[in-house]
Parts: C-alpha cells; structure tokens; sequence
C-alpha cells in the first residue's frame, strides 16, 4: 500500500538547511497496522505529513497504492487523499460550527456521494454515538469528539487510515476505547493503519513499529505472538 525509497525532507532556517528526516526506505502492506514511534523532534509527525502527501518529499519516492505521490503537485496530492485516504489528528479538528453527524457526513460530501447522511447514521451508531448526532463538539466530550472524528475519517472507507497522536488528548478510559475502535475498523474494513504515538499499549498492538531517532529510522520491530498451543506443547 505505501512504497518510500530514499525519502528525506530538508527546511530551510534562518541557520541555513536543516535537513530533518535522512534518506528513509519502508513499505507497508495492505491491511498492516504500522506505529512510528520516537522521541519528540525525531521526525516521526513529518514522516507521518510525508506519507499522507499533507507535505511533499525534498527528495526520493513515496508511493501510495502504486500511485507515484512525489511526483504529484499539491491539488494532485489533495485528490489522492481524498480518493484514498483519511486523517485522524490528536486535536480532533471537528468544524465546530456543524453537528456530530453533520462533520461526519462532509467528507462524503464532497465527494459527491448522495447517501451520505446514511453513510454516517451507520458509522455513528458503530462507534456507539448515535444518540449524540445532533449535538456540536464543544457539547461533547474529547473522548466522544475523537470517536466522531474517527467516524468522518472512515466514512468515506479510505485504503489507508493515518492517525497523529489518536489518544495524546485523552484519559485511559478514552484511550481504551479508541484503540479498540482503530483496530476494530483497521480489521474489519481491511484499512491500512498507520499512526503516531507516543503510547506503548497502542503502538504495541500494531504489527510493526517504526522506530524514529533524529530524523533516522533506526529499527523496525515487529509485533510478538503468543506461540499455539501445539508449539508450546512441543
């Protein structure tokens, strides 16, 4: 689903270039649940902006379900992304001007689809706030406004779901049932997941973690299964 050879990103300062992420190569495949984990100021929020084409490469290739992204111009970007992909940031992002539903409904909208009322009713009532529908943002909770913001970033059923830092504004009690709602929807839809966190218990339940150091992928580990039956009795 995503391809990078040799990706870096270079900004320029008033010190001069500073290059913030060094030549990265990974692909991730379709269906895979994938955590960019680091420090902060490792760069693993620019690699998540790189990989959703939210910014473009200084240099290297990123493809995106074999579409070359790099090579695209920035409206080029934003009609992939809205074919393809959605986007879950940890500030939630709602319009707060619109209902729950009616924030869940504008992706579809825009993207011309006529049931799109029908279309959130249903994800709504998946991630269990169907009676909360009419209500605006600043009326919910940060757990609640999370789920809705969960909601309008699948509504539209993209290949690939990317999420900054999905539980960083939430308690425990929020955090759990986000994670259970990612992943539900990750296995379920077959969506590809790949998000940042700075939360062992999330970036733990992905089947690889990416890890981040100064601007350096420095290891990619993979998630440890408990051994079967039969193995363990042998």
């Amino acid at each position: 689903m995503i391809k990078t050879k040799a990706i870096t990103k270079t900004v320029s300062t008033t010190q001069g270039e500073l290059q913030i992420l060094q030549p990265i190569s990974f692909d991730v495949k379709e269906g895979e649940s994938v955590a960019i984990i680091g420090a902060s100021g490792s760069g693993k929020s620019t690699l998540l902006s790189l990989l959703a084409g939210l910014d473009s490469v200084t240099e290297g290739e990123i493809y995106l379900d074999d579409q070359a992204m790099h090579n695209m111009d920035e409206e080029q970007r934003a009609q992939l992304r809205g074919a393809k992909v959605g986007f879950i940031f940890q500030s939630f992002m709602l319009v707060q001007s619109l209902t729950a539903i009616e924030n869940i409904m504008l992706p579809a909208e825009i993207a011309g689809h006529k049931d799109a009322k029908q279309k959130a009713l249903d994800i709504l009532q998946q991630v269990g706030l169907a009676h909360r529908a009419n209500h605006y943002p600043n009326q919910l909770s940060g757990g609640e406004q999370q789920r809705v913001a969960i909601a309008r970033a699948f509504i539209s059923r993209p290949k690939i779901l990317f999420a900054d830092e999905p539980t960083g504004n939430l308690d425990a009690v929020n955090s759990d049932k986000i994670e259970k709602l990612l992943f539900d929807l990750n296995e379920t839809a077959n969506t590809t997941l790949v998000l940042v966190t700075h939360d062992n218990t999330l970036a733990n339940q992905c089947q690889r973690q990416l890890h981040m150091q100064a601007g350096v992928l420095t290891e990619v580990t993979e998630k440890l299964t408990k051994p079967s039956l039969a193995m363990e009795a042998s």
